[in-house]
Order: structure tokens, then sequence, then C-alpha cells
């Protein structure tokens, strides 16, 4: 099966800077992959290549297309959500629907009007009279009706309060995605995206620091809370990270078997925020 998005030695520099540093990166469709970074770490760059939005070196194809030379063709298949609006605020619901209707041949306007029944939304509110989370409503409504085969999000749900958060990811499960589609998501609130995802890349200062499944990840990574009665033979072990917790310490170990931590303490499968965590750290320094 062709690549959803197959990037190799990706790179773009500002000045003498790496922002995106000679990367390889394969998505397959199906799938719901989280990147994950700090910021400037290259995620909202990588995206911008993908869509075509700035230059960059190495190779790059994005549903089979060249997004430096085959853009228009590229966009056909591809829908975007970004955390900045790009809405002017004088433009009304209507007026938003209508002028996607007349340019992408894609767009169901009746599968539109549907959604945005079930929304506070009229069709004559202007963008300026709208939260942050009726705007997000309003690009949700047109990006799940055009028959795009993949969907980039960066940062979508910035700003909003967790109950749009939360509708936000499960209108996309429910309305939008099926095997057929891709959904690529950067976001900074890992925990409610964790049980969505299907594969996970974190980028670290333009690099790929760790690409897997989230299947990969239970028989890869395990967490140990240990009393200091064990504290010297967990050590011993080769922990990749180690925090305290009232009183006792948690190891995170990749590629340890379980039964040999288990002797050891309570063992558990971190969760993306403690994994994230624990290969970022010194990254905020």
């Amino acid at each position: 099966m062709s690549s959803v998005l197959s990037a190799t030695a990706l790179s773009k520099h500002y000045g003498k800077q790496a922002a995106v540093d000679a990367i390889d990166l394969d998505i397959q469709p199906g799938r719901i992959v989280g990147l994950i970074g700090p910021n400037g770490s290259g995620k909202t760059t990588t995206l911008k290549a993908a869509l075509g939005l700035i230059p960059f070196e190495g190779e790059l194809k994005v549903m089979g297309f060249d997004p430096r030379t085959q853009r228009d063709d590229l966009m056909r298949e591809v829908c975007f959500i970004a955390d900045v609006a790009v809405l002017p605020r004088w433009i009304r619901v209507r007026e938003v629907i209508d002028f996607v209707a007349g340019t992408h041949p894609k767009f169901d306007r009746a599968k539109a009007d549907a959604y945005l029944a079930k929304t506070k939304l009229k069709p004559s509110m202007k963008v300026k009279e709208m939260s942050k989370g009726m705007i997000v409503q309003l690009h949700l409504a047109i990006v799940m009706s055009i028959d795009a085969r993949l969907l980039v999000l960066d940062e979508p749900t910035l700003g909003l309060d967790i109950l749009y958060r939360k509708q936000f990811y499960q209108n996309l499960l429910e309305e939008y995605f099926d095997e057929g589609k891709t959904i690529i998501v950067t976001t900074h609130q890992v925990e409610e995206i964790e049980h969505i995802l299907t594969d996970l890349v974190f980028i670290r200062e333009g690099k790929i620091t760790l690409n897997t499944t989230m299947d990969e990840i239970a028989g890869r990574f395990t967490e140990v809370m240990v009393g200091s009665d064990s504290y010297a033979a967990a050590k011993a072990l080769g922990p990749i990270d180690e925090r305290s917790v009232f009183g006792k310490t948690v190891f995170l170990f990749d590629g340890v078997a379980r039964t040999d931590l288990s002797r050891l303490g309570d063992v558990k499968t971190p969760g993306i925020a403690d994994l994230f965590v624990a290969t970022m750290k010194g990254t905020y320094a």
C-alpha cells in the first residue's frame, strides 16, 4: 500500500539553524499519528513542508505528490486545521460555506449543514461574534464535509475548554475517520489524544527521537516503582529516566523484560505524557 507521507532526509534551515534536520518518516494509510514535540522542535515546520507552504531540502511525497510542484493536486486530497484562525472576522457562516462549496470539488454542502445544525452556529453569524470554540466547530464542519484522504491538525484545540476538546476528537472519530483516511495531529495535550492514536512520533530539535506504534509501546517501555531496598538493582538495569514519588523512585526502562522488573516493584506501561517528559528532559533548560 502506498505511503500517505514519505520523507527522506527532509530538512529545513532558517539561516544556519536547522528547524528540521534530515528526518526520515513514513506514514501509511488508515493511521492516526501523533507528532509530538516541545515548542521549536520542528513539528509545525514539518507539517508546513508537507502542505507545500514552505520550501525544503530532501525528498518528500504526500499522497504521491511533491508539495513543491504539485500543491494544487495535493490540496484536493488534504484538509488542514491550525491553532491560528484564518477566517476573516467580517465573514458570516453562510458565506464561508458558500465559498468552500464554490471552490472545492469534494465539498458536501448537505453534510456541512447537518453538522452545523447540531451546534449553536447560525448562518448569519459573523466570525467576530464567535468564541474560539465556535470557530473550531466551523472549521470542523468544513473539514468533515470534504472527502479528503489526509487530515492535518496542528494544535487544533489550543485554548479550548475541556468540553470542546473532547467533543472535537469524538466528532473526528465518529464522523470523519475510517480505514481509508489518515490523521496527523500535533498537540501539547497529549493525554487527551492518547486513546485515539495508532502511531507516535517524538521530535526534538529537528530530529525524530521516537517513531513507534502505540501497540509497540506496551511491549517496549515499562515503569517500575521501587523502594530504597531495590534502588541499586533497578539502577543497574540501565533506566532511561527516574523520578521520585512519595518517597519511592519510579524508573523508566526501554527494552528491559517486564518479568525482570516485576521482581523489583510495581510495574506499568507509561503514558505518553510520562514518556514525553522523560525523553525531552533538558529541552526546556
